[in-house]
């Protein structure tokens, strides 16, 4: 059976808008863009949830216990589960947080790591070869619970579908600008209402179905 894994934060692992910062939600997998997502692709395939609130693609979070930087997950995840056929990645909302003064540039390398490791000698002979899928996540917006923390975030955020679009095809990895697709929520300006999340997995279904 074909396997599919999708490496994100919070959005990915499915935590709805935020109205205060100290309670945990999840949606179901009835909601989460994931499991629509292999819904949509049919009982053949299987799948491998990795999304973690507060992951970042480069940074280590002081506030965060330092232990969202993407780079060491990746390989952990890579190495902890397969055969894999597809992955997908998405991040980098949380690297436009205001305390990592990241420039889109900066947010792009962080991705571009990402891409090295799972497209990478070793990753890809482990699992006998992989796809890989970028998602460049939504515009952030300013407002809510979140605005301190996302301060001077959506100009940065707006800047990013052209970069990751460009490095997926330097890459030679699929790409897809959810941005196209969905918008972050008015709530708290950057997790994804559940109507999001079910646009979201059809969309990446459709791409990770389609002819290679």
């Amino acid at each position: 059976m074909p396997v599919l894994m999708t490496f994100g934060d919070s959005n990915t692992h499915g935590s709805p808008p935020m109205t205060d910062r100290v309670s945990y939600h999840r949606f179901g997998p009835d909601v989460r863009w994931p499991r629509r997502a292999l819904a949509a692709l049919g009982p053949e395939w299987e799948l491998v949830e990795e999304g973690l609130p507060g992951r970042t693609a480069q940074f280590d979070d002081p506030c965060m216990d330092g232990l969202m930087n993407g780079h060491p997950a990746l390989r952990q995840a890579l190495q902890s589960h397969g055969p894999l056929d597809v992955l997908t990645i998405m991040l980098g909302t949380n690297d436009v947080k205001t305390r990592f003064g990241a420039s889109p540039e900066t947010v792009m390398g962080g991705i571009a790591g990402l891409l090295d490791v799972a497209l990478g000698v070793e990753m890809q002979a482990r699992h006998g070869g992989f796809r890989v899928l970028l998602i460049c996540p939504p515009p952030v917006l300013e407002t809510g619970v979140l605005a301190p923390d996302f301060w001077g975030a959506r100009t940065k955020s707006l800047a990013l579908p052209p970069l990751y679009r460009a490095l997926a095809t330097s890459r030679g990895a699929a790409f897809l600008d959810a941005g196209e697709v969905i918008s972050v929520s008015p709530v708290d300006g950057v997790h994804f209402e559940a109507e999001a999340h079910a646009a979201l997995g059809e969309a990446v279904a459709e791409r990770v179905a389609a002819p290679v």
